[in-house]
């Protein structure tokens, strides 16, 4: 798992139509743009707790996270359940979704191809972060 901190110094103001695009049938277009968005801003309102992860393998299809994408993690966010964390498993990094039910944590992959994982007691076991984006180039 490759993993990248984030650079505060770099931003990067991109167009921003205030108008929503429609998924559905075609809008008129407007000709101007009314502001300007930096994705930083966006994406990493925690700065010195957010880092850019690499994925590799299949186990999140499922969520939309596939190999090669990059996943936006905020250390600094509660790990709730449900949530799609990166966590660290007897010394490994993996990207599932935390599932807690009664005195049981179980780290659950996106794929019918893969088993869920029981976190036992003697395990070494953390969440590293939260998942708050998924970044992937649109097929």
């Amino acid at each position: 798992m490759k993993i990248y901190s984030y650079d505060s110094q770099k931003k990067t103001l991109l167009p921003l139509f205030q108008s929503a695009v429609a998924a559905g049938f075609p809008s008129p277009a407007e000709d101007y743009v009314e502001k300007k968005l930096d994705l930083n801003e966006l994406m990493v309102p925690h700065p010195t707790a957010t880092f850019f992860v690499k994925v590799e393998g299949s186990s999140m299809e499922d969520a939309n996270i596939f190999s090669g994408d990059i996943l936006v993690v905020d250390r600094s966010l509660e790990a709730k359940n449900g949530a799609i964390v990166v966590a660290i498993l007897n010394g490994e990094f993996t990207v599932k979704r935390l599932i807690k039910e009664k005195n049981k944590v179980f780290l659950c992959p996106e794929n019918n191809s893969f088993s869920k994982i029981e976190i036992g007691k003697e395990d070494s076991f953390e969440v590293w972060g939260v998942i708050s984006y998924i970044i992937h180039q649109a097929k």
